[in-house]
C-alpha cells in the first residue's frame, strides 16, 4: 500500500502524513514511519504502554494527499491545509466522518483502514523509493488493521515508486517551505524548485532578486536548514527559469566560478534515501549561480536572439 494518508491523535495533535505499508497478512502490516511526527506519537504511545489509534486513508482528492505530504511544525494540523486548499479551489470545506476509533477521515476517501499501531516490529522492504533505488530493509512497526470502511465500487489508488507522482507528493510540500525560510535570509525569492533529476527529494533550485554580494550564499544556507535532505541546491538570478534545465546551466556556465561561488558542507544530517550518504550523514554542495554583485550586469545578461 504505497498511497495512503494516515490519520493520527495523539494527546490533543492531530497528525497526516504518508507512510508505505508491507502486508504480512488479512488484518497485518509492517509500516515504514519515518522519524517525523508520526513516528514520534508511536513512541509515545508505547512509553505509555499502549497502541495509537490510526486510520489509512486511501484513494483521496488532491488536496489531501498535498497536505498528507506536506512538512509542517509538530502540532499544526495538515487536515487545516487540505481545507483551505479546498475552500480556495472549490468554494467548499472538506466533508469528514468519524469512525468507530474516534478519529475523523475524509469522507471522499475510497478506502479507510481503521487500526492500531502496536509494541511489534517486522522487516519492511525493500521497496523502490523516490531515489530509484531498493531501500534497506528496516525493523518497523506493525499495523493491526481492525476495519476497512469503502465506497461503492472503490477505486484502489497506488503511487509507483520513483516516478512522477511519487516526486509530486514529495517535492512539491516542501518547495513552499524552502521559499519561506530563503525569504527571511533574501528580500526577494521569485521560484522554489526541486528538480526531477534530483528525484525532487534531493537537488533544488532557487530563484532570487540579488541585492547584496553575499545574498547567493545566504540563500543556499536557509535553503538546507529549510529542507534538510537536500544535498545540492543551485542559487541563480530572478532572470533564470529553474523549470528550464538548460537556463539553469546556462546560469552555471556563465555566473558561476568554483573558488568564489561553491559551498561545501562536511559529514552534515541527509537524507535516509540517499544510498551514497553514510548513517544518514551526507556533503552538501551549494552553487552560487548569480551575477557578481559589483560586475558590470551588461556583460551577464542574455543577448536577445
Amino acid at each position: 500500500i504505497t498511497a495512503g494518508v494516515w490519520v493520527a491523535e495523539w494527546e490533543g495533535v492531530r497528525n497526516l502524513s504518508f507512510h508505505r505499508i508491507l502486508i504480512l497478512g488479512a488484518d497485518r502490516g509492517a509500516c515504514r514511519i519515518v522519524p517525523r511526527h508520526l513516528r514520534h506519537m508511536y513512541n509515545e504511545a508505547m512509553k505509555a504502554g499502549g497502541e495509537l489509534k490510526v486510520a489509512v486513508c486511501i484513494g483521496l482528492d488532491p488536496w489531501n494527499l498535498l497536505a498528507g505530504g506536506t512538512s509542517v511544525e509538530y502540532g499544526v494540523d495538515e487536515s487545516r491545509i487540505a481545507s483551505a486548499l479546498t475552500q480556495s479551489c472549490l468554494g467548499k470545506p472538506i466533508d469528514s466522518v468519524r469512525i468507530k476509533s474516534g478519529l475523523t477521515v475524509p469522507a471522499e476517501a475510497e478506502y479507510v483502514l481503521e487500526g492500531r499501531l502496536i509494541n511489534e516490529v517486522h522487516d519492511e522492504g525493500p521497496f523502490v523509493d523516490a531515489v530509484r533505488t531498493y531501500d534497506r530493509v528496516r525493523k518497523e512497526p506493525v499495523l493491526v488493521v481492525d476495519r476497512i470502511y469503502h465506497r461503492d465500487r472503490p477505486i484502489f489508488h497506488i503511487i509507483v515508486g520513483g516516478l512522477d507522482e511519487h516526486f509530486m507528493f514529495m517535492g512539491m510540500p516542501r518547495e513552499p517551505v524552502i521559499y519561506q525560510a530563503v525569504s527571511r535570509a533574501v528580500p526577494h525569492v521569485k521560484a522554489v524548485r526541486l528538480t526531477e533529476g534530483g528525484c525532487a527529494w534531493l537537488h533544488g533550485v532557487v530563484s532570487i532578486r540579488k541585492q547584496h554580494q553575499g545574498d547567493g550564499k545566504n540563500a543556499i544556507m536557509a535553503a538546507f536548514g529549510a529542507h534538510t535532505s537536500m544535498k545540492q541546491v543551485v542559487i541563480v538570478d530572478e532572470d533564470i527559469d529553474v523549470f528550464d534545465d538548460r537556463d539553469v546551466e546556462w546560469a552555471i556556465a556563465t555566473r558561476f566560478q568554483a573558488d568564489r561561488g561553491l559551498v561545501v558542507l562536511h559529514d552534515v544530517r541527509g537524507s535516509s534515501i540517499d544510498p551514497s550518504a553514510r548513517d544518514g550523514f551526507t556533503s552538501k554542495m551549494g552553487i552560487d549561480a548569480t551575477k557578481p554583485f559589483a560586475a558590470d550586469p551588461a556583460m551577464f545578461d542574455k543577448a536577445i536572439l
